[in-house]
């Protein structure tokens, strides 16, 4: 089944702590269905102290589900992704405008 959020691609999330919040898609792991999302569902780690790296109070982001997430179209509004034959390639679309992502 072909992914309909996709690295890359500029979301919005829909529910939660961060509803409302847009940014970009960093990893995608479709065997969970969850996504990591760059500035989205931020947490804060404790990493020790080594000869390499300095320890202390790192923020990460963590994986959000994607029935959280929506594609932003052109009008940054959210939009649902469709799936269209255009010649011999299957494309994406945004069912708001129509429009090819």
């Amino acid at each position: 089944m072909a992914a309909k959020l996709r690295k890359g691609d500029d979301v919005i999330v829909l529910a939660g702590k961060d509803k409302g919040k847009k940014g970009t898609i960093s990893s995608v792991d479709p065997k969970s269905g969850k996504a990591v999302v760059d500035g989205i569902n931020i947490a804060i780690r404790h990493q020790k102290q080594t000869q390499a790296t300095i320890g202390g109070r790192t923020p990460k982001a963590m994986p959000i589900d994607l029935s959280n997430l929506a594609m932003v179209d052109k009008n940054g509004k959210a939009t649902r992704v469709g799936f269209r034959m255009e010649g011999d390639k299957k494309v994406r679309f945004a069912k708001t405008t129509g429009d090819v992502i």
